[in-house]
């Protein structure tokens, strides 16, 4: 029986095209999967009334997860009109300067951010406006995934259709995290301050503002105090720049040290719990 041989060449033509079959399919497929994905994602259009309590999970720094109300139902809720302009501002320079120009996606910020995690292969700078940072707590995980990623842009540009801008930042402003279960600006004023968010001070603003980027680690005022106060006198540079602050009002800032009373007990009652389970460890071990 005569045996057909493919030539070398003809053989490599084959193989290009099964090749370029599966590179197409698993496209397709993927495509598929993404844009179910993408249609199963929740309804924005509620977000735009005021009155709306959505329920999220958010994780304490043991990993755990807890329920977590976004809304006027939440005793820590603060509507945008009793947070300081100062607030809003020491946010916007510090985490999307361009949060009044873009449509969710800071492109030439994102374009940058690819570059970078490429040469350092991984994701190593997200370039997450304020829009896709609230899209991603409400909604999204915390994985850094290319499916999380795409998800958080589709998000976002949802968002900034069907929602003005005020409300996207208040909505930010109440969900971000700035210390152990501590999420958003009521919170965290009364928790490093003792005062409510309406009667922050500018460097206070710019103070919980400068731990954004990483409250537990990098970023904690329990562990790198000086660090935090570092970057919120750049914070208060930046808003000086763009007018937010006279020169009286920055003078002023630069000269004021954060009031940490309600933080500075909080560090002394840890230290103190630490210390009384040592003594009672020590104590249980040679009773």
């Amino acid at each position: 029986m005569h045996q057909f041989t493919l030539s070398p060449l003809e053989a490599y033509v084959k193989a290009l095209k099964w090749l370029v079959v599966i590179v197409l399919g698993s496209i397709a497929l993927y495509g598929s999967y993404l844009g179910i994905s993408l249609f199963r994602l929740p309804s924005i259009s509620a977000l735009a009334d005021r009155t709306t309590n959505l329920t999220i999970q958010v994780e304490d720094w043991q990993g755990k997860l807890h329920p977590f109300v976004v809304g006027p139902q939440n005793p820590w809720w603060t509507p945008l009109k009793n947070i300081p302009a100062e607030m809003k501002w020491a946010v916007i320079v510090a985490e999307d300067t361009n949060f009044y120009r873009h449509e969710g996606i800071d492109v030439k910020a994102l374009k940058n951010a690819i570059k970078y995690d490429l040469e350092q292969k991984r994701f190593a700078r997200g370039a997450s406006t304020i829009t896709q940072q609230t899209a991603k707590n409400l909604f999204l995980s915390r994985d850094k995934t290319i499916n999380r990623k795409i998800k958080e842009i589709y998000l976002a540009m949802r968002m900034e259709q069907e929602l003005t801008k005020g409300r996207i930042i208040e909505l930010y402003l109440n969900i971000v995290e700035l210390g152990p279960m501590v999420y958003g600006v009521g919170h965290g004023a009364s928790y490093y301050f003792d005062k409510p968010a309406k009667s922050l001070t500018p460097r206070e603003c710019a103070f919980l503002a400068a731990m954004l980027p990483g409250p537990q680690k990098v970023y904690n005022p329990y562990r790198h105090l000086d660090r935090v106060l570092k970057r919120s006198d750049m914070i208060l540079g930046q808003m000086r720049r763009k007018g937010v602050l006279t020169e009286a009002e920055y003078r002023q800032a630069l000269a004021e040290m954060p009031n940490i009373s309600g933080m500075q007990r909080k560090v002394d009652q840890g230290f103190s719990a630490k210390a009384r389970r040592f003594f009672k460890g020590l104590f249980d071990i040679f009773q």
